[in-house]
């Protein structure tokens, strides 16, 4: 059974959104569902800071054992931060999903696409849980 956190949005492509401080910035990373689909993370390449995305836009790549999956932003807005932690530790996106192994931090353009996202239980309906 995978973790997956009651207070956190989702997306069907396996993102979740964790809320910050900042109203205005939120924190996207992959699943611990999709952790465990993968495997053993090897590598991921991240966007610039300052680069602005669009909802269901790619943001980046993920490299495991077994497969490579693009990332996509669940929302639209800037990209204010990267985990740069990731870059000489990507295995942590498989040990800390949710935490150490967040991937970018956004401050999005409409706060009402946060409307749009899957609340935990739709989600755990979405991946057969």
């Amino acid at each position: 059974m995978s973790n997956v956190p009651d207070d956190l949005g989702y997306t069907a492509e396996h993102e979740y959104v964790a809320r910050t401080d900042d109203p205005a910035v939120v924190k996207i990373g992959i699943t611990d569902y999709a952790q465990g689909e993968l495997g053993d993370v090897v590598f991921v390449r991240l966007p610039k800071t300052g680069e602005r995305l669009d909802v269901h836009q790619t943001f980046g790549e993920i490299e495991a054992v077994k497969a490579v999956s693009e990332l996509y932003s669940p929302m639209s807005g800037e990209v204010v931060e990267i985990n740069e932690t990731l870059d000489g530790d990507s295995g942590v996106v498989n040990r800390d999903p949710y935490g150490d192994g967040w991937m970018i931090k956004l401050r999005i353009a409409s706060p009402g696409d946060l409307q749009n996202l899957l609340t935990a239980k739709a989600y755990r309906s979405h991946i057969g849980e």
